[in-house]
């Protein structure tokens, strides 16, 4: 019987097979996807407990399913990342960084996940850089790239509606410390989240900008933004971009206007832990930490997560029109039902131009963290604020920056398992969650 991990290691391309044993491998074409060949146009098989179409009613009687509605950011691990990441940890376990055939074989894996995630964003493979978080990948990109073009200035244009990971990192690498130093460029957006395209293309053209940062999609109200025409805008002023995918890789199609992006592998089904970073050759950037073998995140990434990341994509990207349909019908339901039966609610985001998993309303009269408790208690997870400071309850900078309801917020991001009767059981109980809500806060009448 073969032993665990035999099955990767034989699905490895001769290529890769070459350079375990010290072969000179080809560069791979651009278009070529390097991920083991068992896990291409992988079909994700969900957990039999969470397969689509199975209500409570069919549950065994000590596990009621919960219904997961808070997958933003922090997604269910996909069957064939589980298995990938698995099997790697029995022939991926080495240091990649050194000679012999056992951290051969472990660098093929990252060099495979590499290759993939490059072919998937239009990048070359040595633009791809590997995090060990989206956070991070963000900070590092804005400070690098501000230290690099210093010369030019410190400013970042950037959206109000940007993760706090942007908007922090940009306040830092523009030195706010120092008198006279220029405080990031924010730029409005309207009521459905959506920026504001000329103010945007004003900004960028003043003097002193290192930097634009605008996201692909909004992941709190779901919101795509214009990508497209703000790149020609910063090209013009010859101002890089940065595009931050974190929300949007592997639920709809990956943005190829940039010149830096960064996607989180956690949000599309892969583990916590990786984070993506590409970098177009000719961008000026200053690495914090010269001196290292990787400039950019010293100390590297797990093997067995890179893989399982890359693994998890090919297998999202395998039934992404399927998953799309699916997803969006629930939404739109989602959107119609709450506004009809909840009163004074506020449901937010284009209702069109959107992700197809997300979706956010705002309860008046009720506080977001008893409401989320509420539900969590009737069985379903789902979240509350902007879901980079959703832990902190910290009323949403992205609502606030909108102009619309901040407080009694609640924001569903769809899992792949989640089923039909999930959003029925959860529409269902909604309404009197609201109404408990705000009579134990004395609004109940109001």
């Amino acid at each position: 019987m073969n032993p665990p991990g035999a099955g990767l290691v034989e699905a490895l391309s001769s290529d890769e097979r070459r350079a375990t044993s010290g072969a000179r491998r080809p560069r791979p074409r651009e278009s070529e996807h390097r991920v083991p060949r068992r896990y291409r146009g992988a079909v994700i098989t969900p957990d039999p407990a969470d397969a689509p179409g199975q209500d409570a009613a069919t549950q065994a009687p000590h596990r009621p399913r919960r219904a997961h509605l808070d997958a933003g950011g922090s997604a269910r691990l996909l069957p064939a990342a589980r298995q990938a990441f698995l099997e790697a940890l029995e022939d991926g376990w080495a240091d990649p960084a050194r000679l012999h055939s056992e951290s051969r074989r472990a660098r093929s894996f990252l060099d495979a996940a590499r290759e993939t995630f490059a072919a998937r964003l239009g990048a070359r493979t040595e633009e791809v850089h590997l995090a060990p978080s989206h956070v991070l990948a963000t900070h590092s990109a804005v400070r690098a790239v501000v230290s690099g073009r210093r010369r030019t200035g410190r400013a970042v244009v950037a959206s109000a509606v940007e993760r706090a990971a942007v908007l922090d990192a940009a306040s830092y690498a523009a030195d706010a410390r120092t008198t006279g130093a220029p405080s990031p460029a924010v730029v409005p957006v309207d009521r459905l989240g959506r920026v504001d395209v000329d103010a945007f293309a004003a900004a960028v053209r003043q003097p002193g900008v290192a930097l634009a940062a605008l996201q692909h999609a909004n992941g709190e109200v779901g919101t795509v933004q214009p990508v497209d025409a703000m790149h020609e805008a910063a090209r013009a002023a010859r101002v890089p971009l940065l595009v931050d995918a974190g929300a949007s890789v592997g639920h709809v199609a990956p943005p190829r206007s940039w010149d830096l992006v960064t996607a989180d592998a956690a949000d599309w089904g892969g583990p916590q832990g990786i984070a993506v970073l590409a970098v177009r050759a000719g961008v000026r950037w200053r690495a914090e930490w010269p001196e290292a073998p990787d400039p950019w995140f010293p100390g590297g990434v797990s093997v067995p997560a890179a893989l399982a990341a890359a693994v998890a994509l090919e297998s999202a990207l395998s039934d992404q029109a399927a998953q799309d349909a699916r997803r969006r019908e629930l939404v739109a339901e989602i959107r119609e039902v709450v506004a009809r039966t909840v009163p004074d609610v506020e449901v937010v985001g284009d209702p069109v131009d959107r992700l197809p998993h997300v979706v956010t309303f705002s309860c008046l009269y009720a506080d977001g963290e008893a409401l989320l408790t509420e539900l969590d208690r009737e069985g379903f997870a789902v979240g509350s604020g902007s879901a980079c400071t959703s832990a902190t309850l910290r009323p949403s900078h992205v609502l606030a920056a909108m102009g619309v309801l901040t407080h009694g917020n609640v924001r569903i991001a769809l899992d792949r398992t989640t089923t039909r009767d999930d959003v029925a059981a959860f529409l269902a109980a909604l309404p009197p969650a609201v109404a408990r809500v705000r009579g134990s806060l004395g609004a109940g009448a109001l």
